[in-house]
């Protein structure tokens, strides 16, 4: 199947979608905001954003599956699955920071467009697999940097209360020594574009795959490497979301100093 129309179709809803997103987001101090979980926020645009690209989306391909961040999946198809974050970075927006919003299309167990969009940058990040990754039509490669002491690295940090592994600041202060600088942004979306892109040599977090599918393709189709931080991969990342991408030199680097930390394997 040629999914270059529906790469389309999938760039022109993330621009409804950023445009609805950007008219809350230009009003960020007033937005009303609820808790989902500990530090875990919901706005109504992430809402209205969703509904808006799942409503397209059933409009023009009826009968794909669909899993979303703030609604119960769709369960229609077992070959092609939308998975949708309408908002990546809510922590973000709500604060008036840059956010993310990523669609990804899958079929069976690969993902075959990806679509990321940051609005407020109007940077739109595409790829299909084997065509390459793109920003606004310019094509994508990671960085080559290789001397560790200039390489650029993201993570985030949970707050206490997160059911995430223990010890995320232990493996800051194992990695952050000999390396240029260590930098949060805050949506996983955005840290696997900028990786793609060469902003960040390399970036390593325990989030949600609806968060990062897209993002995985982008550095898998810019030359980077994926896995998780013991260099296992899809079959253990997808599942338990200690994903690690990076440049070949970033990756090597950062599988050396998370190596002994516990693992943590799928059920």
């Amino acid at each position: 199947m040629n999914y270059d129309a529906v790469l389309a179709d999938m760039v022109a809803i993330a621009r409804e979608a950023g445009a609805l997103t950007l008219a809350y987001f230009k009003r960020f101090r007033d937005l009303e905001i609820g808790i989902k979980g500990p530090a875990d926020f919901v706005s109504d645009a992430d809402k209205e954003s969703e509904l808006l690209i799942r409503k397209f989306l059933f409009d023009r391909y009826p009968g794909w599956s669909f899993t979303g961040e703030e609604f119960a999946p769709v369960d229609t198809d077992n070959e092609h699955r939308w998975l949708v974050d309408p908002i990546d970075g809510t922590t973000n927006f709500i604060n008036g920071m840059h956010y993310t919003i990523s669609i990804a299309l899958r079929r069976g167990n690969r993902t075959v467009c990806a679509v990321l969009y940051n609005p407020p940058a109007d940077e739109m990040f595409t790829a299909i697999p084997g065509q390459g990754a793109f920003m606004n039509g310019e094509r994508l490669r990671v960085s080559e940097q290789a001397d560790i002491g200039l390489c650029n690295i993201g993570t985030g940090l949970p707050t206490p209360g997160l059911q995430l592994y223990p010890g995320a600041y232990e493996r800051l202060d194992a990695i952050r020594a000999p390396i240029g600088a260590v930098r949060i942004v805050g949506s996983a979306a955005n840290s696997c574009a900028y990786v793609a892109m060469g902003r960040l040599t390399g970036y390593y977090e325990e989030t949600g795959f609806v968060d990062t599918a897209a993002g995985i393709l982008l550095v898998q189709e810019a030359g980077g490497v994926v896995t998780d931080w013991w260099g296992r991969g899809p079959d253990i990342y997808e599942r338990t979301g200690t994903l690690l991408v990076a440049n070949k030199a970033t990756h090597a680097y950062l599988l050396d100093k998370l190596k002994d930390v516990p693992r943590k394997d799928p059920k």
